[in-house]
């Protein structure tokens, strides 16, 4: 094992702290050391099992770059009743995962919905737990945004496809992004308390900001140190007016409140008698107009 000196982005650091996986960690700094993934196994002392969990923990935080095998070459095809049929009296595997299936939906699956199932393995090519983990997953998500209903299986192939596109099509892979979705579902529910958001959803807009503040690594405190900035110079929560804020934060690597507080020497928008001028007033008018 290669020993060398060794500086991890602190954005860096603070997803392997959110992800709270230990071997997720220790893989991330093994490579960034310079060394080969081939020999991690044995250098590491890693089970086959906990490698692959650390891989896919990686890949999932965008810390690992990973060639994986395309899923969706060539045009999606169109099942026939006559595949569904063939496969139900040939294929043992899939008629397991059917019955498994609709154990977890709570109903019979009509034709259509097992055309897509067999879609979701000869296509995309999901090996059947994954298929099941999917299903779970997209139940949940559902039970969290308040619908008392199962999702159907149109719903689920979204899901499905989304999977397929991003390489996950192992249990390492299936768990680790799931893990990740609900980091991140934690946080977005701690910024909107923070913001003081509170018996409604984020609008797709306003997720894509709080998003991409996260993924920047701002703790939150800092976050709600812009907003304070955000509500004192505008009057209330701009969702603009804060990410040009944060977005220069974020360029001079200010990531936490002391940072901030000890490096962030950018004047307040004020005139010297300590109320907005003219011209500050209208460059506020002009970010509230375009957020």
């Amino acid at each position: 094992m290669r020993s060398t000196e060794l500086k991890i982005p602190q954005a860096d650091v603070y997803k392997l702290l959110c992800a709270a996986n230990p071997d997720g960690a220790l893989l991330y700094i093994y490579l960034q050391s310079g060394n080969e993934m081939k020999n991690a196994r044995q250098e590491l002392g890693l089970s086959k099992t906990r490698l692959d969990c650390a891989v896919a923990t990686l890949r999932q935080l965008g810390l690992y770059q990973e060639e994986k095998k395309q899923h969706l070459v060539g045009e999606r095809p169109q099942y026939s009743e006559t595949d569904v049929l063939s496969a139900m009296d040939t294929d043992s595997d899939f008629r397991g995962l059917y019955g498994e299936i609709q154990r977890l939906l709570g109903r019979t699956l009509n034709t259509e919905e097992m055309k897509i199932l067999l879609g979701f393995i000869r296509y995309l090519g999901l090996p059947g737990d994954v298929i099941s983990v999917l299903v779970c997953y997209c139940k949940e998500r559902a039970r969290q945004k308040g619908s008392l209903r199962n999702p159907s299986l149109r719903t689920i192939e979204k899901e499905a496809y989304a999977w397929a596109e991003q390489g996950i099509d192992t249990m390492e892979e299936a768990v680790a992004y799931m893990r990740k979705q609900n980091k991140r579902r934690s946080r977005l529910g701690q910024m909107m308390d923070a913001l003081q958001i509170r018996g409604r959803n984020l609008t797709p807009g306003e997720e894509k900001y709080a998003q991409q503040w996260l993924d920047w690594g701002f703790e939150l405190e800092a976050i709600k140190l812009a907003y304070e900035k955000t509500c004192l110079n505008t009057g209330g929560l701009s969702w603009a007016y804060m990410n040009k804020i944060l977005t220069r934060w974020q360029e001079a690597g200010l990531l936490t409140v002391e940072q901030v507080e000890k490096k962030d020497t950018k004047p307040q928008i004020k005139g010297a008698s300590g109320k907005l001028g003219d011209a500050e007033l209208e460059a506020i008018q002009r970010v509230l107009r375009e957020g």
